[in-house]
């Protein structure tokens, strides 16, 4: 019986090894002859120089009649008309595990500082279906976040995803290195897609710090990579945090910026011959997207709270691709410019955020001191100008005296240094002391 079953395997095994043949390469694809192979699998092009040069991996991303179209991973170079082309025929994985904890590595899952892999990780698919809907429990509980601008007044609930929408220079690489340090998840996984390569460090040594990197894993593509490495990073980030969250973890995933991953994909699809709609975005931006951020959230095992960075071109909150987002994501927090420039860190502007599963996680005493704050801060805002310029009698109207009254309190009590820590708790009765009159 078993002799039958090896005899079956050994007569139904295909004893040969198929290649196919490189015929042109156009910008960044590569057009080749075969081999046999599927959207999304990984290939090897071996060069024709023999000096044992690795060969180059590059992935199936389209088809030209009978010939395939592949994208490298990294930059091509001595490939030329000829070299072979030899599927895996698996898509791309990486490996995950524990020791993965305290690692800064690529979109391959391979360490930057060039130390070897641990021992012990499993091999885990980057690119997974999101959870059934049925099976996603709901957002019942808060999540300590460490920044009293978001604990108080946008509390975050435990496997909610928001997005950070910031021009340049605002201070999100600083509040996501806060929200790193001093938020109560088990571990945090941070993707930096197109940074420069400057800010790796930067954000590795200074805003995340030794307290930080010890419970993260950070992945880095930075913006001198190839299109396919940089939306890679953003997939495999997003694989290691479903492996962490299946083994029933409470993991913070941290993405540096989405804006960035949609820009990689558009070079993709431009360079597929998709047409270019909004913008330039082709429609493949827009399909990718939801299938990628639908990805956290919460599963039966565990959950997966996330924070992606938007760039808003011009502070304009209605581009193309924050338009999207926002319509995606369970909440947004709108960083502030203005803000900024007056000195107020971290520079949210909380009147125009929101947190769409607060109301369910935080208690009633809580959401009235928040309605309250915001109802001040509100009214302040729509007399500003006839304040500012002596215009407003005090005794006038009681709201906007009371608004004018706690203004400098709330102000004070949003702004926040660096490094100060403080638990939910610890806000909540400080919230309170603001509008009790304390300090």
């Amino acid at each position: 019986m078993k002799l039958s079953i090896y005899q079956t395997v050994i007569e139904e095994a295909d004893l040969y090894k198929r290649y196919g043949k490189v015929q042109r390469v156009i910008g960044i694809m590569i057009e080749s002859i075969g081999p046999a192979a599927n959207i999304g699998e990984v290939c090897y092009i071996h060069s024709s120089i023999k000096n044992n040069r690795k060969p180059v991996l590059a992935e199936v991303v389209g088809f030209n009649n009978e010939n395939i179209i592949l994208m490298p991973y990294n930059e091509v170079s001595e490939i030329g008309p000829g070299c072979l082309v030899e599927s895996t025929g698996k898509p791309l994985t990486v490996k995950v595990g524990r020791g993965l904890i305290g690692k800064v590595v690529d979109s391959l899952g391979t360490p930057l500082d060039g130390s070897p892999l641990p021992k012990g990780l499993t091999s885990y698919l980057t690119e997974q279906s999101p959870p059934n809907p049925m099976s996603r429990p709901t957002i019942s509980e808060p999540i300590q976040v460490g920044v009293k601008a978001i604990d108080s007044l946008l509390t975050v609930g435990r496997g909610q995803r928001i997005g950070l929408f910031a021009g340049s220079g605002v201070g999100k690489s600083t509040l996501l290195g806060m929200i790193a340090r001093n938020s109560k998840a088990d571990i945090n996984v941070i993707a930096l897609i197109g940074e420069r390569g400057r800010e790796v460090n930067e954000f590795i040594e200074k805003d995340l710090g030794p307290e930080g990197l010890e419970k993260s894993i950070v992945v880095v593509a930075t913006s001198d990579q190839p299109a396919l490495m940089r939306i890679k990073g953003a997939y495999t980030a997003t694989a290691i945090s479903e492996y962490f969250r299946d083994l029933g973890y409470n993991v913070n995933l941290m993405m540096d910026s989405v804006t960035r991953v949609a820009m990689a994909q558009r070079e993709i699809g431009l360079a597929t011959g998709e047409p270019p709609t909004t913008k330039g975005y082709t429609p493949s931006v827009f399909s990718v997207l939801p299938k990628l951020l639908e990805r956290t959230g919460t599963n039966k095992n565990g959950t997966i709270t996330a924070f992606y960075t938007v760039l808003v071109d011009g502070d304009d909150m209605n581009e193309p691709i924050a338009d999207t987002v926002r319509g995606i994501l369970d909440g947004h927090f709108v960083m502030d410019r203005k803000l900024a420039e007056q000195g107020q860190y971290p520079a949210i502007n909380t009147l125009k955020s929101i947190s769409r599963v607060m109301n369910q996680v935080v208690s009633e005493e809580q959401l009235k001191l928040a309605q309250e704050v915001r109802t001040l801060l509100a009214k302040y805002e729509e007399n500003k100008d006839l304040i500012q310029i002596g215009a407003y009698k005090r005794g006038s109207d009681n709201e906007i005296d009371k608004a004018i009254k706690y203004h400098p309190q709330i102000m004070t009590f949003l702004k926040q240094s660096i490094y100060e820590k403080l638990t939910f708790e610890e806000t909540v009765e400080k919230l309170k002391d603001v509008l009790n009159g304390g300090n």
